[in-house]
């Protein structure tokens, strides 16, 4: 069974049995302080089960797209670990509990295929319960049929869930599937977890645990205000089981990527995959690093994420990296991913039908940073032989620990990749230096991330001021102030009945006329203003949904609980606002016109008389490229395009050809933007002009790279535009009063400054070359006679760049007698730091003189080249003179 097709009958069962099916939430946890990544299907609905939000409905079922990265690293040395999954699920808020739940999930799983079912051998399931869960256990016996001894009892580490974290936790019952002897021996999950497959954990949902370690051992505060049921289905286990195959490695969604990968390299996948091998091929690690990594890369770039430095866009630049690496491992030196990308598209489009639709996106930023990637391996060979160079010279065998992190850590070097290339030189690598820094990045890494971590229940003030009083009354749209009430007000997260002049709290009002930061959008700025208080707004945010919250500066008076105030945006800045939110959208529109369709956005900010718009392309856009699109986006705004709203569907919508911003969770009821009808139409909560030609003049005033595969333009609209202009014009006519030129002759007589400029530095060039040539044959003829050897030691005069010595160097041995065996050496000093350069004639060499040496003999070791010529330095000025001593007397020698 396919499994495009398990999800269309999982989501079907639930659906036939009263369930709401939910789309899956966007892989990024934007919601959730504690998580880069959703990580398991119930984390969209932990709201609802801690009573903090009221779901619109009381039983729901999705199909969850998962990431979990803690151990990228493992991934890949067993056919069990992975990064991205899905998670069937379905859920009970408060409505049924036990008994339906446990029911449901036999149903499904034992159902026969012609009546809907998965089609599982029912004497060959086994459950699992929490240590005192009696009434699990008479459920699964007695209405079940299940027998006693196929029913385990297990302690909290297994069968106690929770997130790791103070929120909702549960006692949960596991069902394992028997794969028969050849996957291990008899005894059940106790005995042996790859014989007895978990695939689907039935979690009770009815407390609240507290502080305390992620497994057992944490305190539990209490019952949740009603029983939940939130149960996960592991796809792709459950894909295995149902195709007959042993691992999530080889089902129809990733099976292909590998026997690609395999054509491309010739190289053959399952040298190691009997069932009961303790440790896999190199090869074969390789091969599920490629499938695995390249499969959740599509997923990734799907929602939105793009290759970077830092938080997500860096755990993809990883996971990309390991895959592109691996493949190049496995003897595949081209670049792979227009090979590998398309394979894992057709994989997963039958059950993602979006990714298929917006390959062309995904794939740009995929093969940029595959090209990116190959590049820093270039520049990072290049570092790693200058250490490699630096470590002989010095005599030493072992590259540092530290030289192969900083490869690693700046350059995104693969350490494998720094041990094979140190080994094939004849060095070692400080394997445990290079760990011990990697777990101390780690540790800082955990440390500010649990620095960062807050439980649900830090928002608690806020569902409770949601719970009491009820959304916020939201007039942004509407009116620029409001007559409102203050129902909360809040100092560091807690309620407090009043604020003084000087503070700074946050306050929550009935009705605002405030717009909330979001979809790039920065909140509105304005003041509240009362019979006895005034305070200017600082922030608008919506920590959970539904609820505006102020954070404010009291300036004077006092700011008192239940207070009447008026909420007044400031208009000017609403304006602006207005201005850069809809000359964004018109920049965006112009992108796609000039440079195609794929030039879509990723991400983007805007604030009064400013916007960014990142999009995804790969190259630096020409000066005529940016023109056209400043062009096109004032055509817009000149021809005073109309700009409409309308709300519908989220399929209405995508029917009627808005685009989404990548990432982003939508309602079922959306605002959809236009400017212009279908020439700009995207789903928008942010404010707009009600024409186009109220933004004002757009002018661009940058373009630059963020990344493999992604751009940024930035542009200045309204009176912001002006002003930018206004710069630029003073700009030029101060150049052209300093030229003594007209303004449109500016360019010209900076072009011939410049050129002026270049002849000047060429000619004073030739003349040095003539100098230090005239210089060269003086030097010569002043060689002192060493046994058979003439030798020219010369001191350049100081502050002598490095070329220039080179070059007087080659020039005195030009200069030395031809036939008789002759040495030029020069040294300089410059920085503080002396440098060395020596060149042999031929009739030395056949005296077995070599540059190389003598220049190892003067600096004890250090110094490169060859017989012919050779240099080196790092020794303090103040040795320069000695150097010439120390090649003199290796000569005699």
């Amino acid at each position: 069974m396919e499994t495009a097709e398990i999800q269309r009958r999982f989501l079907k069962f639930f659906e036939s049995n009263g369930h709401t099916v939910v789309p899956s939430a966007p892989l990024p946890a934007i919601e959730d302080p504690n998580l880069l990544f959703i990580n398991a299907g119930m984390v969209q609905f932990v709201p609802y089960f801690l009573g903090q939000a009221t779901p619109p409905w009381n039983r729901a079922t999705s199909i969850q797209k998962c990431l979990r990265t803690p151990d990228i690293d493992e991934v890949g040395k067993t056919s069990r670990h992975g990064t991205f999954f899905q998670m069937n699920g379905n859920f009970s808020f408060g409505d049924y509990f036990k008994e339906q739940a446990i029911r449901f999930a036999w149903d499904l799983s034992t159902g026969s295929v012609e009546s809907g079912g998965l089609g599982l051998d029912g004497d060959r399931i086994w459950a699992t319960v929490y240590l005192d869960d009696d009434e699990s256990i008479d459920i699964w016996h007695k209405q079940i049929g299940l027998p006693l001894d196929r029913i385990v009892r297990r302690g909290q580490v297994d069968n106690m869930w929770s997130m790791g974290i103070p929120g909702p936790c549960g006692p949960c019952s596991e069902l394992y599937y028997d794969r028969g002897p050849d996957y291990g021996p008899e005894g059940g999950p106790e005995v042996d977890e790859d014989r007895y497959l978990e695939f689907w954990n039935l979690v009770f949902m009815q407390q609240e645990r507290g502080e305390g370690p992620a497994k057992e051992n944490y305190e539990i505060l209490g019952d949740l205000p009603k029983k939940n049921i939130d149960t996960g289905m592991g796809m792709e286990r459950l894909a295995a089981l149902l195709q007959g195959v042993d691992n999530m490695y080889e089902i129809d969604q990733v099976r292909p990527l590998i026997d690609k990968t395999s054509e491309l390299t010739g190289r053959r996948y399952g040298v190691s995959t009997s069932h009961t091998a303790s440790e896999s091929h190199p090869d074969d690690v390789r091969f599920r690093i490629i499938a695995d990594h390249v499969r959740s890369s599509l997923m990734l770039i799907g929602d939105g994420i793009v290759p970077s430095n830092e938080g997500r866009g860096y755990v993809l630049r990883r996971i990309m990296r390991r895959a592109i690496r691996a493949v190049r491992l496995l003897g595949y030196d081209k670049p792979a991913m227009p090979e590998l990308l398309p394979v894992a598209r057709d994989c997963m489009a039958p059950a993602y039908p979006e990714l298929a639709e917006d390959f062309e996106r995904i794939s740009s930023y995929a093969y940029g940073e595959e090209e990116a990637f190959l590049s820093t391996l270039k520049h990072g060979t290049t570092i790693l032989d200058t250490a490699v160079t630096e470590t002989k010279r010095e005599g030493g065998r072992t590259l540092s620990g530290a030289k192969a992190f900083e490869l690693h850590d700046t350059y995104g070097f693969p350490i494998d990749l720094t041990l094979e290339m140190a080994s094939e030189q004849g060095l070692q690598v400080d394997e445990d230096g290079f760990r011990q820094l990697m777990a101390e990045q780690r540790r800082r890494a955990k440390a500010d991330a649990a620095a960062r971590k807050t439980s649900h229940a830090d928002l608690t003030a806020y569902w409770d001021l949601l719970s009491e009083h009820g959304p916020s009354d939201w007039r942004a749209y509407e009116t620029l102030d409001t007559e409102s009430r203050v129902v909360g007000l809040l100092s560091e997260g807690r309620p407090v009945p009043v604020a003084g002049a000087g503070q700074i709290v946050e306050v929550v009002l009935d009705r605002t006329p405030f717009y909330a930061e979001s979809g790039g959008q920065h909140a509105d700025a304005g003041v509240l203003t009362g019979s006895n208080v005034r305070a200017e707004v600082l922030d608008v945010q919506r920590p959970v949904k539904k609820l505006v919250v102020h954070q404010v500066r009291v300036l004077e008076g006092e700011l008192v609980l239940d207070d009447q105030v008026e909420a007044r945006v400031d208009p000017e800045w609403r304006l602006g606002a207005r201005q850069a939110h809809s000359g964004t959208h018109v920049v965006h529109a112009a992108l796609r016109e000039v440079l195609g369709p794929s030039a879509l956005q990723s991400g983007s900010f805007n604030r009064p008389g400013y916007l960014r718009l990142d999009f995804s392309w790969r190259s630096k856009l020409s000066e005529t490229a940016k023109s056209e699109i400043e062009d096109v986006s004032n055509r817009a705004v000149r021809e005073d395009l109309p700009v409409a709203v309308k709300y519908m569907t989220l399929p209405e919508a995508k029917e009627f050809g808005a685009l989404a911003l990548f990432g982003e969770t939508y309602d079922e009821t959306v605002r959809v933007v236009e400017i212009g009808g279908p020439w700009s139409r995207e789903l928008c909560g942010g404010t707009h002009v009600s024409h186009a030609s109220q933004i004002g003049p757009l002018v661009i005033t940058g373009e630059s790279s963020v990344g493999s595969g992604q751009r940024r333009v930035e542009a200045a609209t309204g009176i912001e535009a002006y002003r930018y202009l206004a710069r630029e014009r003073d700009l030029v006519s101060q150049i052209a009063e300093e030229l003594g030129a007209q303004r449109g002759d500016v360019i010209e007589r900076v072009r011939a400054l410049l050129q002026r400029s270049k002849d000047a530095e060429r000619e004073l060039a030739n003349l040095q070359a003539k100098m230090t040539s005239g210089r060269a044959a003086e030097y010569a003829g002043a060689a002192r006679q060493l046994g058979p050897v003439k030798f020219a030691g010369v001191k350049a005069p100081d502050g002598t760049k490095g070329g220039d010595v080179r070059q007087l160097a080659t020039q005195i041995r030009s200069h030395l007698p031809d036939g008789e065996p002759g040495v030029a050496a020069v040294v300089a000093a410059a920085g503080g730091k002396a440098s060395l350069v020596v060149a042999v004639n031929a009739a030395a060499k056949a005296r077995h003189v070599s540059a190389a040496e003598l220049v190892k003999a003067a600096l004890s070791g250090r110094g490169g080249g060859n017989e012919d010529i050779a240099q080196g330095g790092g020794v303090p000025a103040d040795q320069a003179d000695g150097l010439l001593d120390e090649i003199a007397r290796a000569i005699t020698e």
